[in-house]
């Protein structure tokens, strides 16, 4: 759906990340406005509110009732999960996030269909207040959760050279994510890459104690010790635990 005018579309958005649940008319005043109200902002946001209600009706004329509804707090867009692909997309990622060890087969498969859903920055990359910008940030956070769990369901699985290119160019996308970097390693490695494997550790080094000032975890330590030692078997066993998307990367970029 297209809106016009900016707030509009930020009172859209912002009521999309909500996952129906209510917002209240202060979070909406200072997500639209900010520290700049209009005069008359109560009757700006009815206005908005109208609007939208408008433009719903217009895709939707079937309903006997507006999706958008009031209460004494706030706001709520009436949606079921289903209808909402954002939500669709985080469901699958933590429910693909529990099988990446135990069926490495299946995980793999509703990632890339998960994966496939992604169309693009969240909102198109627009501007948005603090609960847009949280929401974008938290799909971004999953996208990237995805990503971690569909690589290491592919190692699982054997399948390193093919994932390799795709590999790559995640880890150059997110330069101070550990765990692409740990990926890309064991990849090149089971390749037979040694050599640029243990180069990729070297530059991921190189740019944390550049970058940031610290030196690379413990986890990515031992996996390049593990193929200074040709150690396959360390290699193929270790094993992180759940990936989860709320758990943050010290080095998220």
């Amino acid at each position: 759906m297209s809106l016009s005018g900016g707030v509009q579309r930020v009172f859209f958005q912002v009521l999309l990340a909500s996952e129906g649940r209510m917002v209240s008319t202060e979070a909406l005043v200072d997500e639209l406005w900010g520290e700049s109200p209009p005069g008359g902002v109560v009757n700006a946001l009815h206005a908005q509110v109208s609007r939208l209600r408008k433009r719903l009706g217009v895709l939707e004329p079937w309903r006997e009732t507006s999706r958008l509804t009031k209460n004494a707090n706030g706001y709520q867009l009436v949606m079921a999960e289903e209808e909402l692909d954002a939500a669709l997309f985080v469901r699958s990622v933590r429910t693909a996030q529990t099988m990446v060890y135990s069926d490495p087969a299946a995980a793999s498969e509703t990632l890339r269909a998960a994966l496939l859903m992604w169309q693009g920055p969240v909102f198109g990359g627009g501007s948005g207040g603090i609960l847009c910008q949280a929401a974008a940030r938290r799909y971004e956070e999953y996208r990237i959760g995805a990503l971690e769990a569909y690589f290491e369901s592919r190692l699982a699985l054997g399948n390193h050279v093919e994932i390799l290119g795709e590999l790559s160019e995640t880890h150059a996308e997110n330069p101070l994510r550990e765990r692409f970097c740990e990926q890309l390693m064991i990849a090149l490695y089971r390749a037979g890459r040694q050599a640029e494997a243990l180069q990729t550790y070297r530059w991921m080094r190189s740019r944390l104690t550049r970058e940031l000032g610290i030196e690379p975890s413990p986890v990515l330590r031992r996996t390049e010790q593990a193929i200074l030692r040709h150690d396959a078997q360390a290699l193929a066993g270790r094993c992180h635990g759940p990936l989860s998307p709320e758990v943050r990367h010290r080095h998220a970029s």
